[in-house]
């Protein structure tokens, strides 16, 4: 006979944490409960479950509105980077997500370095698409540009990277 339990946590192949789900009395009491993965769907639970879900989807519709309008300003960011570079448009150094926290902070635009998704540092010229995931719903694109600056004057000439 099937039972009804809320799932307290995420588990495989039967539902997310919060969801009331179906399932088999043995696996409810033999598995779910003792391990702290589910509770027994009384009604009052289930009434408190589904007021606790709607208080979180209205503080997760506020917070999404807010990160669509800073979204909407870090498409119109173009950030540059003015490096020092070989005759094959290699940097000698690279452009990594703090640099371009740096610049985003210098231009009054707070967010968290983590935020920034760049697999790897940009180490050529050019024009390049950084991701910033504001939320899981919501994400923007900056376009950096990296161009190259002529070496101090009286310097030596830099080498050539090493491939």
């Amino acid at each position: 006979m099937p039972m009804r339990v809320i799932l307290t946590e995420d588990v495989p192949k039967l539902g997310n944490a919060g969801e009331v789900v179906k399932v088999r009395d043995g696996f409810a009491r033999n598995f779910l409960m003792p391990r702290g993965k589910a509770l027994l769907a009384t009604e009052s639970r289930v009434r408190d479950i589904e007021h606790k879900k709607r208080v979180i989807e209205e503080k997760v519709r506020k917070e999404v509105k807010g990160h669509e309008k800073l979204a909407l300003q870090l498409h119109k960011v173009q950030l540059e980077f003015p490096m020092l570079a070989g005759e094959e448009g290699k940097l000698f150094g690279s452009v990594t997500s703090a640099d371009i926290h740096a610049k985003l902070t210098a231009a009054g635009l707070e967010i968290d370095k983590r935020r920034i998704e760049l697999s790897e540092p940009i180490k050529s010229l050019g024009e390049h698409k950084v991701e910033v995931r504001l939320h899981r719903q919501v994400k923007a694109e900056i376009k950096v540009t990296v161009v190259a600056i002529a070496p101090p004057a009286g310097a030596a000439p830099a080498p050539a990277p090493a491939e």
